[in-house]
C-alpha cells in the first residue's frame, strides 16, 4: 500500500477532478472520508455517497430525530446496517424498529420507508451501484 509521500498506483483512487463516474471501473477504489461531502437528501436526512463500482455502492444516512425517508422502492437489492439510534421501518408487508447493529435486507422492488425515532446512522449498500445516487452527488 502506498505510503503518504508516495503516489497511489493508477486505478486506485478517484480521479483528481472528483468525478464520481471514474470510480465505476476500477478495480481498487479507496474514499479517504475527508474527500466526501455530505448534503442533505429531505429534511433532516444527510447523505454521504461513498466508496462504489460499477457492482456496488457504499452511502451512510445519519437522519435527525423525526425525520423520514419518503416511501420509495427501487430495483437494487438494499442491505442497511444501523450504527447508532433508532428507526422504524416499513418494507412490504412487515413494519419494525431497528437499533444499533441491527441490519435487514429488502430486494429490489420492494416499497419501503423509514423514520427515524432517535438520530440514528445508518449504512446502506446496493447492488449494483445506485445511478440515481451517483448523479445526485455530482448535481449537488
Amino acid at each position: 500500500m502506498p505510503s503518504d509521500s508516495q503516489p497511489a498506483s493508477p486505478g486506485t483512487r478517484p480521479a483528481a477532478d472528483g468525478t464520481d463516474a471514474s470510480r465505476l471501473d476500477r478495480d481498487v477504489v479507496i474514499v479517504p472520508a475527508a474527500t466526501v461531502d455530505g448534503a442533505d437528501a429531505y429534511p433532516g436526512l444527510l447523505r454521504r455517497v461513498l466508496a462504489y463500482n460499477d457492482r456496488l455502492m457504499l452511502v451512510e444516512h445519519v437522519m435527525e430525530k423525526g425525520s423520514v425517508f419518503p416511501r420509495h422502492s427501487h430495483p437494487h437489492e438494499q442491505l442497511a446496517y444501523l450504527v447508532s439510534g433508532r428507526v422504524r421501518v416499513q418494507a412490504g408487508d412487515e413494519t419494525f424498529e431497528a437499533g444499533p447493529g441491527d441490519s435487514f435486507v429488502v430486494r429490489g422492488g420492494i416499497e419501503h420507508q423509514v423514520w427515524a425515532l432517535e438520530r440514528s446512522v445508518a449504512l446502506d449498500v446496493f447492488t449494483p451501484h445506485r445511478e440515481d445516487y451517483v448523479e445526485w452527488a455530482d448535481g449537488r
